[in-house]
């Protein structure tokens, strides 16, 4: 068996999972508080150290590395949390987080369960009772985990440490949290992220901004030429298939002909 075949195979399909994390990226370049994603792959040298060091089946206990896997395995994505560029917008309830931290939103999805989700999106709005929602009708949370109300029909103003002020008088205080290891987060969505077990939640440090939004930290001209150099490599790729798929044609409808 040609062991050529396969090794071009997982490079296809390794350079493919590269091209959808990328066209990702660029669908939502204009999202507000999206961070982009980037692809790993590991390499047979990779996986075969791996498995020589793994003890945890027991010494005595051989395990086999694989079977015809001379390519290239997709590894991992990973968020690159970047803080993204600003726009300003003029609405006091816009709101941007200067370094590092997530706004703590109450999310209800469709069965009525209720979790708290975090998110650098600060595209924010009062609904019709005073409370402080996102874009999806999901409530703002304070420092103390509870719902932001304030008066809708008067003026308000936010400060960088995220206090809400009406009348000169305190009204809430938009909670900013972070986490030691951003490991521990996983996305929900486009824009939200939650802890998973072993995350370890600390208060934030950010300066809030009214009146700005944070945009995704996606650098079109960069993921364009990155699609590119991804685009040639799946050809390459496709070239070696077909170089073989010729071989293996003369080898078996000519070579062996007989006159």
């Amino acid at each position: 068996m040609l062991k050529g075949l396969y090794t071009a195979y997982t490079g296809m399909i390794n350079e493919q999972h590269r091209m959808d994390t990328m066209t990702n990226n660029l669908a939502n370049a204009s999202t507000v508080g999206f961070k982009k994603e980037g692809a790993t792959s590991q390499s047979f040298d990779e996986l075969l150290a791996y498995k020589l060091k793994d003890s945890s089946v027991g010494i005595a206990n051989v395990q086999r590395i694989g079977v015809n896997t001379p390519g290239v395995k997709i590894g991992e994505n990973y968020t690159d949390f970047s803080q993204g560029s600003f726009r300003e917008t003029g609405n006091t309830f816009d709101l941007a987080l200067g370094g590092k931290g997530f706004f703590a939103i109450e999310y209800t999805n469709s069965a009525g369960e209720t979790s708290t989700k975090y998110t650098r999106a600060g595209s924010f709005t009062l609904n019709v009772d005073g409370y402080l929602v996102d874009k999806d009708g999901q409530y703002v949370l304070d420092d103390s985990n509870r719902r932001i109300q304030i008066d809708p029909l008067q003026t308000a103003t936010i400060t960088k440490d995220g206090s809400i002020y009406q009348n000169g008088v305190l009204r809430a205080k938009v909670q900013v949290a972070d986490f030691e290891d951003y490991n521990y987060l996983e996305k929900y969505g486009d824009t939200y992220y939650q802890p998973v077990e072993g995350a370890s939640k600390i208060d934030g440090d950010s300066t809030v901004v009214s009146g700005y939004l944070e945009m995704a930290n996606v650098n079109v001209v960069s993921e364009m030429v990155n699609m590119i150099a991804i685009t040639r490599a799946y050809e390459t790729n496709q070239k070696i298939l077909q170089t073989y798929d010729g071989s293996l044609d003369i080898a078996v409808n000519q070579l062996g002909k007989l006159r």
